[in-house]
């Protein structure tokens, strides 16, 4: 089944839905009413929120599913054009929940947010099917992490060590290398499976991210998910719950799976659009309070599991003008279980991954390292921070040699401590090695 025009993917769409939809005995049959922005309103419905209703048009159908009430009529937003609506079009129940088909056939596919092929290699045929929204572990089932998971990542590795099952947050602005890292640690991570979710991005980034950067022994083992800016706010959303929910599978089967997501920004930007279309009020710098009800909600479904698999999650976060105080960046920190912070100064400076390991942190390290380890980590960051609090002075020579031992220290150490934070995006570091060489300094 290749995909040889916008149209055709389209029709797939619908077509798709369609078919996958869990028919319900008894129809629930409506009527638009009105269009209010992104919001289709419609009578005569009487089905839970998040079912899946389709609407005859002129040309076609309109896919939409049910997101809220208010005086009688039902709010809809629509998953695909709504080119050909017309005031009394027929409103068709089709399922009472969105779910989407997982299994082991989906390794080393590209796929939309309802599981439509995206890379022309033929139909994918699931068995099994799980719900797009699931409630997260219950905190008294969840494993506790006690094992570090290597990413390949030199730096990560040594002095930000990530845990099987932890959560963590990516931050950076644009133009700092986000991207080439995260295909490093895509590409040099030991997970058994890597889930990728490219949620809001450009549609040309989606093509170079899964060409490009990922190589084929990769794919074999990854999924992508991929759900570009163009896209209706509603599908964005559900392309990040979708991503969340093949991680899940995985997990269930006792895997160890690494969810990488490009962004949670756009996750809470499309969730900004949709509350704003049904009329909730804007709360912080525009982002009505669902948002922040909705990060918690996506982040605690990822974690350890009781029979020992586990998702492992990195999420992007954008900093808007690198404002590390934004509204979804300063929610994020509080959800996740670490930040690591990509700087724009120290990219500047040829520095990649521009890691700036002293505002970085990983709240786990300490459970899942020993403690050599832990104070030679502590040890590189003092002196990682002693040089840039006093680079200025450095660089003009306005400091003396002999004034401060540690500043001494850290002019002697500092070209070690920065080749030790530099990697070739080829190049792959193993977490033994990463922990060696950092002993070494």
């Amino acid at each position: 089944m290749k995909i040889n025009s916008k149209l055709n993917l389209k029709q797939q769409l619908i077509k798709a839905i369609k078919a996958i939809a869990t028919q319900s005995t008894n129809k629930s049959y409506g009527s638009l009413e009105s269009t209010k922005g992104l919001v289709i309103e419609a009578i005569g419905i009487n089905q839970p929120i998040g079912s899946r209703f389709s609407i005859k048009t002129s040309t076609g159908e309109v896919i939409a599913d049910l997101v809220g009430f208010s005086h009688n009529k039902a709010s809809l937003l629509p998953v695909n054009s709504t080119k050909g609506l017309r005031p009394g079009a027929e409103v068709e129940m089709i399922s009472e929940e969105s779910s989407l088909a997982v299994g082991s056939q989906l390794l080393g596919r590209v796929i939309n947010a309802i599981g439509l092929p995206l890379d022309g290699c033929g139909p994918i045929i699931c068995e099994n099917r799980l719900p797009l929204v699931r409630q997260g572990i219950s905190p008294m089932e969840r494993g506790i992490i006690d094992e570090p998971l290597d990413v390949g990542v030199r730096a990560i590795n040594g002095l930000l060590t990530i845990g099987k099952g932890q959560r963590i947050g990516l931050f950076a602005g644009t133009g700092v290398g986000k991207s080439v890292l995260l295909s490093m640690i895509a590409k040099n991570t030991t997970a058994d499976i890597v889930v990728i979710g490219l949620i809001g991005e450009r549609g040309r980034e989606v093509k170079e991210f899964v060409e490009k950067t990922l190589n084929k022994e990769t794919r074999k083992k990854s999924v992508i998910v991929a759900c570009p800016a163009d896209e209706p706010p509603l599908l964005r959303l559900q392309g990040a719950q979708a991503a969340t929910t093949i991680a899940e599978y995985f997990r269930d089967q006792g895997l160890n799976v690494l969810l990488i997501m490009d962004s949670l920004t756009r996750f809470a930007q499309a969730q900004r659009e949709v509350a704003l279309s049904l009329g909730e009020p804007p709360a912080s710098k525009g982002y009505p309070p669902s948002v922040f009800a909705m990060l918690p909600a996506l982040v605690e479904r990822a974690g350890k599991g009781s029979n020992g698999g586990s998702i492992t999650a990195i999420y992007t976060v954008l900093t808007e003008g690198d404002d590390s105080n934004d509204p979804v960046a300063d929610s994020a920190r509080g959800v996740l279980d670490g930040h690591i912070f990509l700087s724009r100064t120290i990219a500047s400076m040829g520095v990649y991954p521009a890691i700036d390991v002293s505002a970085s942190i990983s709240r786990v390290m300490t459970e899942i390292t020993v403690q050599n380890h832990q104070q030679a980590a502590i040890k590189f960051k003092r002196i990682y921070a002693d040089y840039n609090s006093n680079r200025d002075l450095i660089n003009v020579g306005a400091y003396q040699m002999g004034k401060d031992s540690n500043i001494d220290m850290a002019i002697n150490l500092y070209p070690t401590i920065e080749q030790y934070i530099k990697q070739s995006p080829t190049e792959s570091v193993n977490i033994a090695d990463s922990i060696s060489q950092l002993y070494e300094i």
